[in-house]
């Protein structure tokens, strides 16, 4: 029995920050300071609070290290582990009070607003041991379901629990296992997972798969059972190497454990896992893409009917949901529907994980019950907008979504109501910005993506977008009339009515959002040629102050083009028309003379 267990997050962003050098420190300095039988080094997966990696938490305390270095390690192993004092300067400043005192993470602005059901095990065990797993009560839904409800009742649990699909659309995981259950043991079948995450700013489900893989084995077997498969396909972008290892190294643990493979727990059903490694395509965020891929094809969306559930992988039924989907999955077959509908909202039931990223001091994986408002995932989970700067949009859904203006942030965050503001669930991804940011040059960043990641199939997103981004280039370089305009109006509804999947659909929903809460952005662009934001480069224009300016000549030594011209100790003067707006000048000037806009 180990007295403290030093957990250290070995997710993608600790790991990127140096965690593994600070995991290898522990071990050294427990090791030499003979306290290896008292003192037990996990690594374990993401504890939401990305932007303070390396993150060390030690229990049975629940001191919450942020930003830790190697060079820290000694001072924690001799004041904390071997004095029993928590190195305060170390310790996250949100669980520390001004008085010194030390109160539990749990009761920070960040944590205490969520409620973790998917990312429960995160942060929490050693991913690459089942035996932590199963301590955690995993593999009991899955021995439930085998042993005690039969396939239909499963499916039936699921669609009165009201899950709904995680990865965009929302479509009820029920029925759609419903449909793809007919003819059981008559047909093949196949349970696929979408592991792709595309979206700029997303990363929940890697961190799923980063730090809980077993939860997405155990929730797709179980809809092998409900749904009469025997096979499975995890499609996983090549680009998680972290989630690839430890997700291989729990099927081959399952396998072990006699959890994958023949008769499972002797109840005759048998259930295999294979992984499939996507090479970043987005458009195979698409089920019928990622299903073309998975068999070895280009992968490019198919028309549908049939669906998937009818005719999927190998032209047999198939049942595709994304890994936050699965990862609801286990605590609904253990704690019944009727615990998982009572959080959440009347339509939109349980709970979201979402990517908190952009102008926002907690960067991070937050998971919040569904209905929970913008303005609480913004202002207390968050930590609000650094620097002084004002809330001004949020978008949510990527690529596929659209931007919810200030004036919405009490806006319950569930699936109907974000439609019905302009914008999507879709997979998480949270992007914050604030009063510097133009949000032409947003809708622009996101329909870029779109252009670039389409597949070309089909006509209007092959074309259509591009002829958009050609649009809103004019806008940004000061070339737009108003009328385009109404060309950007006609063309999106033309690209979004016509495109043969998703992501042309989707793709205008970010210039349309933007251009429904912020025509006047647009508007002063065309028509005063300026960027109230000051981003868009060719708007921009830098002036020097003649009242602050003192003629020391540094913004003029500085100019790689030598568009600054006057004398010494009097007000110098920027050339426009020589101008390349590298903005070097404002950097280097000490009297804040230099203004841009």
């Amino acid at each position: 029995m180990y007295r403290s267990h030093v957990m250290v997050c070995a997710g993608t962003g600790c790991t990127s920050s140096g965690s593994a050098p600070v995991a290898e420190a522990f071990e050294r300095e427990i090791a030499s300071n003979d306290l290896a039988e008292e003192v037990r080094v996990i690594r374990t997966g993401c504890f939401g609070l990305c932007a303070l990696g390396p993150i060390v938490v030690i229990y049975p305390e629940a001191s919450f290290y942020s930003m830790v270095k190697a060079e820290d390690v000694p001072e924690i192993v001799s004041e904390h582990l071997l004095k029993g004092r928590p190195v305060t300067r170390l310790l996250y400043d949100e669980t520390v009070d001004a008085a010194g005192t030390i109160t539990s993470l749990e009761d920070t602005p960040f944590y205490k607003s969520q409620m973790r059901i998917a990312l429960r095990n995160c942060g929490v065990i050693n991913p690459e041991n089942i035996d932590e797993y199963i301590g955690f009560d995993g593999y009991q839904a899955l021995g439930k379901a085998l042993t005690e409800m039969t396939p239909d009742e499963v499916i039936e649990t699921i669609l009165d629990a009201g899950l709904r699909g995680r990865g965009g659309a929302g479509f009820p995981t029920g029925l759609k296992w419903k449909f793809a259950s007919g003819k059981r043991g008559e047909v093949q079948k196949y349970v696929c997972c979408n592991a792709d995450e595309g979206d700029p700013g997303a990363f929940m489900d890697r961190s799923i798969l980063e730090g809980d893989p077993h939860v997405l084995i155990e929730a797709m077997a179980i809809a092998g059972y409900a749904i009469g498969a025997s096979e499975g396909y995890v499609y996983v972008r090549a680009e998680y190497p972290i989630a690839v290892k430890r997700l291989q190294i729990a099927i081959e643990q399952a396998k072990e454990y006699g959890l994958l493979g023949d008769n499972i727990f002797d109840s005759g059903f048998s259930f295999d896992l294979q992984i499939k490694l996507g090479a970043g395509a987005f458009v195979c965020g698409e089920e019928t893409a990622l299903m073309t891929s998975v068999e070895g094809k280009r992968g490019e969306p198919r028309p549908r009917p049939p669906f998937p559930a009818v005719k999927g992988l190998f032209q047999q039924p198939t049942v595709l949901n994304n890994v936050e989907t699965y990862a609801n999955v286990p605590r609904i077959i253990l704690l019944g529907a009727d615990w998982f509908k009572s959080i959440g909202t009347e339509k939109s039931k349980g709970t979201k994980v979402f990517a908190l990223g952009g102008k926002i001091k907690n960067t991070g994986l937050v998971e919040v019950p569904m209905g929970t408002t913008l303005r609480t995932i913004v202002e207390e989970i968050g930590g609000g907008i650094p620097g002084g700067h004002k809330f001004k949009a949020a978008q949510t859904g990527g690529p596929s979504g659209g931007c919810i203006p200030a004036e919405k942030i009490d806006t319950p965050i569930d699936y109907d109501n974000l439609l019905a503001i302009g914008s999507m669930m879709g997979s998480g991804g949270l992007i914050v910005m604030d009063d510097t940011t133009c949000m032409v040059d947003i809708a622009r960043f996101f329909l870029d993506f779109t252009v670039d990641e389409s597949c070309g199939k089909c006509t209007p997103c092959r074309v259509g977008t591009k002829r958009l981004m050609e649009l809103l280039d004019k806008i940004t370089e000061g070339k737009a009339t108003r009328e385009d305009i109404d060309k950007i109006d006609e063309l999106a509804s033309f690209i979004k009515e016509n495109s043969l999947c998703g992501l042309g659909q989707t793709a205008p929903n970010p210039v349309l959002s933007t251009l429904r809460y912020f025509r006047d952005e647009y508007l002063e662009h065309i028509d005063n040629k300026r960027c109230p934001a000051g981003v868009c480069k060719a708007l921009l224009q830098y002036k020097i102050s003649p009242d602050k300016c003192v003629g020391c000549t540094l913004c003029a030594r500085n100019c790689p083009v030598e568009a600054i011209s006057g004398e010494v100790k009097k007000p110098h003067v920027i050339d426009q028309d020589k101008c390349i707006k590298c903005g070097v000048c404002m950097e280097k000037c000490k009297f804040s003379a230099i203004t841009k806009g």
